[in-house]
């Protein structure tokens, strides 16, 4: 398949209606239903197209990692568990992007990630931003290895909502209109609860950073 016969069929994807989609992962998960298995996989292709976007490649190379994508997607579908209540494509987002970079890695491609900036009321920032002074002086690599784990650890312990929308928000380059259509909540709703998370992890985490 060539680039451009992909991107033309990427555009006749249906995306699913909510109770379609609920009914297709009852069908799948409870009843074995392959054909609902193949409908849910082909619905969020256009996942697949929007992780591997962010990377520069020829389209030969396009080609592959999204090749590498839809492995990730159809281990997700395969590993999700839809009774949790948990937006699939929150879930779905990380075994393709860790496809990807798997792939690129073993390829020793040295191409480089377009990380999106992140928007705010504020303005454009990074999850660092956020949460740590710009000013701020790492003694060491080790102590941000440290931090970074900490910081994991702490996200964790946020109540489920909060962590979805900070995983959203900040690590899966979802816009914020894009996460509160898919947690059936509004904008404002996830900008709250976006503060209301960063508000958290500054809390667990004063201990370890002085200069917030």
């Amino acid at each position: 398949m060539i680039f451009s016969q992909y991107l033309a069929e990427l555009k006749h994807v249906q995306i699913l209606l909510p109770a379609e989609e609920h009914s297709l992962w009852r069908s799948f998960k409870e009843e074995g239903n392959l054909e609902s298995r193949r409908r849910l996989i082909e619905s969020y292709q256009p996942l697949v197209f929007k992780t591997a976007a962010h990377w520069r490649l020829s389209e030969s190379a396009m080609l592959d990692i999204i090749q590498e994508g839809t492995v990730g997607l159809i281990e997700a579908v395969e590993n999700f568990d839809h009774t949790r209540g948990v937006a699939f494509s929150l879930f779905a987002v990380h075994r393709i992007k860790g496809r990807i970079v798997d792939h690129l890695k073993r390829e020793d491609s040295g191409l480089v990630h377009i990380d999106s900036p992140l928007n705010d009321a504020a303005g454009q920032a990074t999850i660092a931003d956020l949460l740590v002074d710009a000013q701020a002086e790492v003694a060491a690599q080790a102590e941000q290895n440290y931090l970074v784990e900490q910081l994991k650890t702490a996200m964790q312990r946020l109540p489920a909502k909060e962590q979805q929308v900070l995983h959203g928000v900040f690590l899966d380059d979802f816009e914020p209109k894009e996460l509160a259509d898919s947690m059936s909540l509004s904008v404002s709703h996830v900008y709250r609860l976006q503060k209301q998370g960063i508000r958290r992890l500054r809390g667990m985490l004063s201990k370890l950073m002085g200069n917030w």
